[in-house]
């Protein structure tokens, strides 16, 4: 038996309306005939996407006002040191990785990476302030910052300009990572007055020579390199 959906009376089963409010009658086997529109919108919508010139207005200021609010938390509150410095140089850091990304896009790569070591660079020249002596930073930070920026662009202009490979891009990666860790190590001894020697970082040239041995044998020979290919899926 079924009931009138608006006054409840009980309800023949061969009735099209109800007898007494005169409400049509509707079966539920009839309900999926029925061209009723749906309650949820069928069309997708999309939301707008963010231009980059907005993107690049916000991110400008909200860097620029956390460089700003801390020198003048610095400069009126908190006067012991020059602890806003490490902010702002961070935030210039930020502005700079960001350039390439939101504000311009067509920037060369070679370029990119020249900024990002000068902003390193002046970022650990600001700290310079807040130690007693400069000297650590221009006879070690620069020559090892100088020497990570070459070793950066030399791997982009090989990813680049030469052929493009697992493999091969591993090999330009140990190769400049030995080629770190000896610069690194050499740098220490000058600033520190002692011989040019490698201690840790023969260890690390040792490794990283048998690895770019094996690389170069494997880009050498076809054969080799075509089964190492099918059996680590690259």
């Amino acid at each position: 038996m079924s009931y009138c959906v608006n006054c409840g009376v009980e309800l023949d089963s061969s009735l099209k309306s109800c007898p007494l409010c005169h409400t049509p009658v509707i079966h539920p086997g009839e309900l999926q005939k029925m061209d009723t529109p749906s309650p949820y919108p069928m069309e997708k919508g999309q939301v707008e996407t963010v231009k980059r010139k907005d993107l690049a207005i916000l991110l400008t200021v909200v860097l620029l006002a956390a460089s700003v609010g801390c020198a003048l938390l610095n400069l009126f509150v908190f006067t012991r040191t020059l602890w806003s410095l490490l902010i702002i140089g961070i935030c210039i850091i930020l502005f700079v990785l960001f350039i390439p990304v939101v504000i311009y896009t067509k920037q060369p790569i070679y370029l990119s990476l020249l900024l990002d070591g000068i902003a390193i660079g002046g970022y650990l020249f600001m700290i310079t302030y807040l130690t007693s002596s400069p000297r650590w930073f221009w006879e070690l930070a620069v020559p090892i910052v100088a020497l990570a920026t070459l070793l950066a662009e030399i791997l982009t202009l090989c990813v680049r300009k030469l052929p493009v490979s697992i493999i091969a891009t591993a090999l330009y990666i140990f190769a400049e990572t030995a080629v770190l860790c000896v610069g690194i190590e050499l740098f220490i001894d000058r600033y520190f007055g002692k011989p040019l020697s490698l201690s840790w970082s023969a260890i690390v040239l040792t490794v990283c020579g048998i690895i770019v041995i094996a690389l170069i044998t494997l880009l050498s020979v076809r054969r080799l390199r075509d089964e190492v290919r099918r059996r680590l899926h690259f």
